[in-house]
């Protein structure tokens, strides 16, 4: 069994505390929601550099310093959540940037290699390991590194695995600060897109108002949610056929306004219902309602400033009867998360977060049955730290469940891969179905 061994551990303090002035950064309801949440966990897979063993020797220091460095530009991500308890017995929290330092972690896995990743059917178990900071939510940023990076040393390769509190960031500022280290990896002074850490809050919340004053959390806890036995794997969709689900979904609604994404992500959604469907009712089609759930952006409906620092991001949710997305084809499905998406407008944006002011909800574990996250979109591949582009990514075990699919863009342009996380059966069910498979590489 793969084996990993932990090297040594520090904390990351930024290089020059660059941004004089910045003591705290306050925390939006996008940001307060996921408080109890488990942090967003990528990571990027290269081979190994070419270059001299004296430069393999190095490149841990190296990568210590440019992280020092590029935390000059992102002060919350080296600070700690801080709280506030108000007399009311309602608490506050926000960044405070304290320059406590993001975690750094070495680790070797002295006999896994590459090819053992990237061959694997079901993404090993091992890749867990590959994170620093597990099994802590959100809220233990109060007295934990927002941040965490470990870099583990594989036979011929190297996996950089982030931890980046999900209270502070979302996907697009996770990847937003890789791919600024990156940029200070590979020896810029700058990095080419600065963050912006202007707070957007909306009408309904005054400065008099801040910092939001939370109910006890106490009365909100986590469930013990205990996730079932779980399988996940990465499918690749080629380029030629996401574009085949487009046309096809296209065709059958007799549409064109149905996206590659909205076909894509109607494909998965019919595709796990079925596959359940024949597990847990072979024989009869019944009417319950199956939902689909897409994290919907908001920067481009607000609209935010390029750069925006922090969560910017909300579930959308619609539903179906099981008997017609099985007995309706792709178009239908299409037309349904096309309907979705249409509905998110500036207006439903905004009132989301206004609502959520009148009546905080901090999002809690479970309850979900598919989910569609993350985006084909984010820059992963750009990540070249000095040695070449990654070869893969993969993330950790926060934030699985039954249902969990994870997009990301493929390594060549316009294909998309989808990390899918089901229960065994299910996903093995799936591996068989033969309208499913005609679309994966």
């Amino acid at each position: 069994m793969a084996k990993l061994q932990i090297i040594s551990s520090s904390l990351i303090p930024m290089a020059t505390n660059a941004i004089v002035g910045m003591s705290r950064l306050e925390l939006t309801p996008w940001d307060l929601r996921f408080l109890l949440l488990d942090p967003i966990q990528k990571g990027i897979l290269f081979y190994k550099p070419n270059e001299s063993q004296e430069l393999q020797k190095t490149i841990i220091n190296h990568l210590k310093n440019s992280l020092s460095r590029a935390l000059d530009f992102f002060p919350p991500l080296a600070g700690r959540l801080g709280t506030v308890k108000n007399d009311n017995n309602t608490s506050c929290f926000f960044v405070d940037c304290n320059n406590a330092g993001a975690e750094f972690t070495h680790a070797v896995a002295s006999d896994v290699s590459v090819s053992y990743i990237l061959e694997a059917k079901y993404i090993p178990e091992i890749i867990n390991s590959f994170f620093p900071l597990n099994g802590l939510p959100n809220i233990e940023g109060i007295s934990k590194p927002l941040l965490g990076v470990q870099v583990n040393e594989l036979v011929d390769g190297l996996f950089i695995g982030c931890t980046a509190n999900h209270a502070v960031v979302d996907g697009t500022s996770f990847w937003h600060f890789f791919n600024s280290w990156s940029e200070i990896s590979r020896g810029f002074d700058r990095i080419s897109k600065s963050p912006i850490f202007e707070r957007w809050f909306p009408n309904n919340i005054s400065d008099d108002n801040l910092p939001i004053r939370l109910p006890p959390l106490e009365q909100i806890q986590l469930l013990d949610f205990v996730p079932p036995p779980l399988h996940e794997r990465v499918l690749h969709f080629s380029k030629e056929n996401v574009a085949k689900l487009k046309a096809k979904a296209n065709y059958e609604a007799g549409s064109d306004k149905i996206s590659t994404l909205q076909a894509l992500s109607a494909h998965l959604w019919r595709s796990v219902v079925r596959c359940r469907h024949l597990q847990n009712t072979p024989n009869n089609l019944i009417c319950q309602e199956v939902q689909v759930t897409l994290l919907i952006g908001a920067r481009s409906r607000i609209p935010l400033p390029e750069g925006y620092f922090g969560n910017a991001v909300y579930g959308g949710k619609i539903g179906s009867s099981e008997t017609e997305v099985l007995r309706n084809g792709l178009g239908y499905a299409g037309l349904k998360i096309n309907e979705l998406v249409a509905q998110q407008t500036n207006e439903v944006a905004i009132r989301f977060v206004e609502d959520w002011v009148e009546n905080p909800v901090i999002v809690r574990k479970g309850g979900l049955s598919f989910v569609i996250s993350s985006s084909p979109r984010h820059n992963v591949y750009g990540n070249d730290f000095g040695w070449g582009k990654p070869i893969a990514v993969r993330s950790g075990k926060g934030q699985k469940f039954d249902g969990k699919m994870t997009l990301y863009p493929a390594a060549e342009a316009g294909g998309v891969d989808v990390e899918v996380c089901l229960a065994p059966e299910t996903l093995q069910a799936l591996e068989y179905d033969a309208e499913f498979k005609d679309f994966i590489t």
